[in-house]
């Protein structure tokens, strides 16, 4: 598979800020992303994020798929324990008859307690809830009939009143934790690897992936996607100032909402200085730079679709264009060739 890019437009924007011109600024971005060639555009999804602005995930990927009908569309992701599977199957279902068969369906545990306690949700029931939604979901999509009950809910000769168009759309988990990544391996048809690891970390993990997916009879996927954070400038320290104006902000909000906690043991410390925090996690740099971080992540850890966030909290509509234009003409290029 050619190697694949991504953009990840968080959506999120500090509190008070003007959303409707921030969501028209959004739309700007999404358009760019198509015309420069692009290949895939992500949203994520959470509830009561204050002190951040946060864009409803289904909704939006709604309105890009309009904007934007050549892009996949990337669930990224979907917090399923927090919704019942009919609900979740029917909403991502239209949106992938809708796009022409162009969604992604992404899915994870989540980890904000204040999510769970606002959908009912006792987190030592994250897993079976998880597991069991995922599993409707797909029976949803590929069964007439579906007679399941879960935790909290009965499909009764229930049926999905739109069949998405793929037969299902590719189904990708978010993980961290070995554990999760295990659950990815026996579940899905990809695990969705975290910004938020170091790359020494995930080598090792892509170790336990290949042991999960060999106990569970699965070839190595033909797509296996990444996150990576990226600041992109002409200069290097230009991305420097990029970074430490806007990606710690965001990284701080991570630690207070305790993303750390989902992280594996020895990388698990969002809340460290942010120089020490970029080593080895976030693409930095000037084209030439990201170039190389970018084909010495993809040869290291076999990834073949990058998403990568350039959008962070009250980063102008502006720079975000220059860095996704830099990205287009001046390393994905470069990228596709060496690999």
């Amino acid at each position: 598979m050619t190697m694949q890019f991504g953009i990840m437009n968080r959506g999120q924007y500090n509190w008070g800020d003007d959303m409707q011109a921030r969501f028209h600024e959004l739309m700007a971005q999404a358009r760019h992303a198509e015309a420069l060639g692009y290949d895939s555009f992500m949203k994520g999804s959470h509830f009561s994020s204050k002190p951040l602005h946060d864009l409803n995930q289904a909704t939006y990927l709604s309105r890009v798929m309009v904007e934007c009908p050549s892009l996949r569309l990337i669930a990224g992701i979907v917090l399923m324990p927090l919704h019942k599977p009919l609900d979740i199957a029917e909403q991502f279902a239209n949106i992938d008859l809708m796009s022409g068969g162009k969604l992604i369906f992404g899915s994870g545990l989540g980890y904000r307690d204040e999510e769970f306690k606002a959908f009912g949700i006792e987190r030592k029931n994250i897993v079976r809830h998880l597991e069991e939604n995922i599993t409707a979901v797909r029976r949803l999509w590929t069964e007439e009939d579906v007679n399941m009950k879960g935790l909290g809910w009965e499909l009764v000769n229930a049926s999905c009143s739109i069949k998405p168009i793929q037969k299902p759309p590719p189904f990708w988990i978010g993980a961290n934790a070995d554990k999760a990544i295990e659950r990815a391996a026996r579940l899905v048809d990809a695990w969705f690897v975290s910004p938020h690891n170091r790359i020494d970390t995930t080598q090792r993990q892509l170790e336990v992936y290949k042991r999960a997916l060999d106990g569970a009879g699965k070839p190595f996927p033909n797509e296996f996607p990444m996150m990576r954070e990226c600041c992109i400038a002409p200069t290097h320290d230009e991305a420097m100032k990029i970074a430490k104006d806007y990606l710690v902000h965001k990284y701080a909000a991570y630690h207070k909402w305790g993303q750390d906690k989902a992280m594996p043991d020895g990388d698990n410390d969002l809340g460290m200085d942010m120089d020490e925090l970029m080593k080895d996690r976030f693409l930095v740099g000037t084209p030439d730079e990201v170039s190389e971080q970018m084909i010495k992540t993809a040869r290291e850890c076999g990834t073949n679709h990058i998403v990568l966030g350039v959008q962070f909290p009250d980063m102008p509509h502006n720079l975000v264009m220059d860095q996704m234009q830099l990205l287009s003409e001046d390393v994905f290029p470069k990228v596709r060739a060496a690999l």
